[in-house]
């Protein structure tokens, strides 16, 4: 199969470089009009370019050296070598090409790395056969290279000489790139010093700070969905946080945590939805206008399925807690399997991995609900960074109950992603809880119980009165306003108003 030579000046709504034509994933998908995105194209210059290849805007420019050639052979095996990884792309590529296209890859190198790669990858993501022998004896290949790759255990394929060390399989799987962002989250070893902070705290003060911080994780996850939900749905989203590890993930483990966060079923099917579902805003006529599409109900089982089977290899290859929440949390809700409660469930995925990897001291939860209810406009982003370069390659229409129906077949749009800036967002988001919230907190408890006892024992009061005490005086700027003093404070001489706001501002400075 050989490509045409003319050069294109528009690409997936991209302008081509000047002088610039299509290599690799870019080649692939253009020439076999593959309807699948790509993120970050390829072209090769006319021209020499300094250190052998730049980022022009969205665009990966490579010198005129690198171009591989005219076949669907030589594209291939460019992408394999000098691009990132696109399952995506790769499946639907290796599905509209003939499987002799790909066995002749394979004949004409049987020992080679990209040829053995492709081979191996044709297989895993089509689950067809090759009509080819097994490689001859020659050194194992990883499928993906550990130095740029975060990876699983490797996996040694005889057939192939190959070890599959993806982090999921052909049914589901996440691709997280080693970058500097990530390599030095991971440095910070973010685990030893949560446990370290725990250790050096009373078991009580520990238990108060794992309340308090449970109960804004509870606030904030309910206000990114931009509601202020009555304290039973609080404690609901608490009971089922809490929960979380404790189980093994299964979908029907979902799908009773889901039950816990909806108590209330009468306008929600719990479970798989049966129908679609996407968000957005809707017309004046009350039509979908969606932003993001879910995937097809009739794919939610196989789906559901490979992002658990995946959530339990990482779990087994030991892959880095932060690093598998991301990819678990963020393929569920890119899945949308639910009519309701997606984004509350997502997060709570999050909770789940950090407790059952034990990322997380035992009896406290990270309030990264929070966090990401700070960093709304970044969360948002990553999301629709991942979500919305799919929508052009979703065909849907509107229903007569005024929903989505996919009338394409969208399965592999979210089995396969890349979780890289998901994996770097939550990381940023736990390595803020960590070095800051969690010492906050247990800080200001100290400050909060030292302030109480000096309080107490400088004038003889109720506890109930003492707290109340130092939240008005906090909340006053260190002073007790006049409408408390004349109030529920009246009985206080003045001197002794002076004496309790000394010890607050005293307790809490610096604070």
């Amino acid at each position: 199969m050989r490509f045409a030579k003319a050069p294109i000046a528009i690409f997936q709504e991209k302008t081509v470089p000047d002088g610039g034509r299509l290599a690799g994933w870019a080649a692939l998908v253009h020439e076999l009009a593959i309807p699948a995105p790509i993120r970050r194209p390829s072209c090769i210059s006319e021209q020499h370019v300094r250190g052998s290849h730049r980022e022009e805007g969205a665009w990966t420019v490579f010198d005129k050296r690198y171009w591989p050639g005219e076949t669907f052979a030589d594209h291939l095996a460019f992408a394999l070598r000098h691009e990132n990884i696109d399952l995506l792309i790769l499946k639907r590529v290796f599905e509209a090409v003939p499987a002799a296209e790909v066995q002749a890859i394979v004949r004409a190198a049987p020992t080679g790395i990209p040829a053995r790669r492709a081979w191996y990858l044709y297989e895993t993501l089509t689950d067809r056969t090759l009509a080819v022998d097994d490689a001859p004896n020659a050194a194992a290949i990883d499928v993906l290279d550990p130095e740029t790759y975060f990876t699983g255990k490797p996996r040694l394929s005889k057939r192939h000489r190959v070890r599959d060390n993806l982090l999921g399989t052909g049914r589901f799987c996440p691709i997280i790139r080693r970058t500097k962002a990530l390599t030095e989250f991971m440095a910070r070893d973010l685990a030893a010093k949560a446990r370290e902070t725990v250790g050096r705290t009373g078991a009580h003060l520990v238990a108060r700070a794992a309340s308090f911080m449970l109960l804004a994780d509870s606030r904030a996850s309910f206000e990114i969905e931009g509601e202020r939900p009555p304290r039973n749905r609080l404690e609901r989203w608490g009971r089922a946080v809490q929960q979380a590890g404790k189980n093994r993930l299964t979908l029907d483990e979902i799908i009773r945590l889901q039950r816990v966060l909806i108590e209330d079923t009468r306008f929600v099917r719990p479970g798989l939805r049966p129908d679609g579902v996407f968000l957005g805003e809707r017309d004046h006529n009350g039509d979908p206008l969606p932003e993001f599409i879910g995937a097809r109900p009739d794919n939610l089982d196989d789906l559901m399925g490979g992002l658990l089977a995946a959530n339990d290899r990482m779990r087994d290859d030991g892959v880095d807690p932060v690093l598998k929440a991301a990819a678990t949390a963020f393929g569920f809700v890119y899945v949308h399997p639910f009519q309701d409660g997606n984004g509350r469930m997502h997060r709570c995925l999050i909770h789940h991995v950090l407790a059952d990897r034990k990322f997380t001291p035992p009896g406290m939860i990270f309030p990264v609900s929070s966090v990401i209810l700070n960093r709304i406009d970044d969360y948002r982003t990553t999301l629709q960074g991942h979500s919305g370069p799919l929508m052009p390659f979703i065909e849907w229409r509107s229903t007569p109950e005024r929903n989505v129906e996919v009338l394409n077949e969208t399965a592999d749009l979210y089995r396969y992603f890349d979780c890289t800036g998901e994996a770097e967002f939550l990381y940023a988001c736990v390595g803020r809880t960590v070095e800051e919230d969690l010492p906050r907190e247990i800080d200001y408890l100290r400050r909060h119980d030292e302030a109480i006892r000096r309080i107490m024992d400088a004038v003889e009061m109720p506890d109930r009165v003492a707290e109340n005490l130092v939240m008005f005086i906090r909340q006053n700027n260190g002073t007790l306003s006049k409408k408390c003093r004349e109030g529920e404070c009246k009985k206080l001489r003045d001197e002794e108003v002076t004496l309790i706001e000394g010890i607050v501002n005293e307790a809490f400075a610096g604070f």
